[in-house]
Parts: C-alpha cells; sequence; structure tokens
C-alpha cells in the first residue's frame, strides 16, 4: 500500500529535523502529500494551593506562537509544503496530532525519537502515545548514531 498523505510532527529539535528529512524523502518515493504541525502545549496556570499565583500572560503565549509560527514557516518552505497543509495548534501534542491526523485523512504521521532504552523513551511519551492512539500508520525515526 502507498501512502498518500503524511504529517510531519515537529517539535523543532534534532530528532524532529531528521525525521523531517526522512518524511520528504518518503512524499517524493510515494508521490505523497506531505503537511507539518507542530503543537505549542499549553502554559501551566499555576493554583495557589500550590504557592504563589503567577498569572497567566497572554502576550508571552502569543510571542511563543509567533515563533512556533516562523520556525514552522521555515521548515516547511524548505521542505516545500504550502501553506493550506501547515498547522500550528494549542493544547495537547498528542490529542491535536492525531485529531489534524483524522481530519486531513492522514495515513502516516512521522516523528522523531530520542533512541533511549525502553519504549516509553525510545519514542518520548509524545511519540509513544501517538503510536498507541493514532488511527493510521505512525513512523518514529531514530536519530544516528
Amino acid at each position: 500500500m502507498a501512502y498518500r498523505h503524511l504529517l510531519l510532527a515537529t517539535d523543532f529539535s534534532q530528532a524532529g529535523t531528521h525525521a523531517a528529512t526522512r518524511a520528504s524523502d518518503l512524499a517524493r518515493r510515494y508521490q505523497a502529500e506531505l503537511s507539518i504541525i507542530h503543537v505549542v502545549e499549553n502554559l501551566p496556570l499555576l493554583d495557589s494551593s500550590f504557592g504563589p499565583t503567577v498569572p497567566f500572560d497572554a502576550e508571552l503565549s502569543d510571542r511563543i506562537v509567533a515563533a512556533a509560527r516562523n520556525r514552522l514557516a521555515a521548515l516547511a518552505d524548505q521542505l516545500g509544503i504550502p501553506e493550506q497543509r501547515r498547522w500550528i495548534e494549542l493544547g495537547s501534542a498528542t490529542a491535536e496530532i492525531i485529531r489534524v491526523a483524522r481530519e486531513q485523512e492522514v495515513d502516516l504521521i512521522v516523528v522523531g525519537s530520542h533512541g533511549r532504552h525502553g519504549l516509553g523513551l525510545l519514542l518520548g511519551s509524545t511519540a509513544s502515545a501517538i503510536v498507541h492512539h493514532a488511527g493510521c500508520d505512525v513512523l518514529a525515526v531514530r536519530l544516528p548514531g
């Protein structure tokens, strides 16, 4: 079965950069569409029962999203991914990646792995959760070496 639509989930790490190269290569080989997603995790809102209250800084959140959007645009441009197949989402990385993959009828999610021991450490908690909950194939690309 040939893949028709790949979704690259990136965290802009070294593992993510290696996964981007692999996703681009697979998209070319299968003549498939390549999409890209980055999820900005929700900033924690501290409860006063845990200590002094730290007010939520909406401006900081906006700056984090803007920076992520710029990094995603640069990577997507490098990979030739058009704007309509780029997603910056807020929330749980696992939930948002799986949601976008389902909505866009993706048949392969590509994520980077960290190469440590054991399945959870090998993939990281987000990648491991994606493997277990995605409705499509998942390729965890291990860093070389």
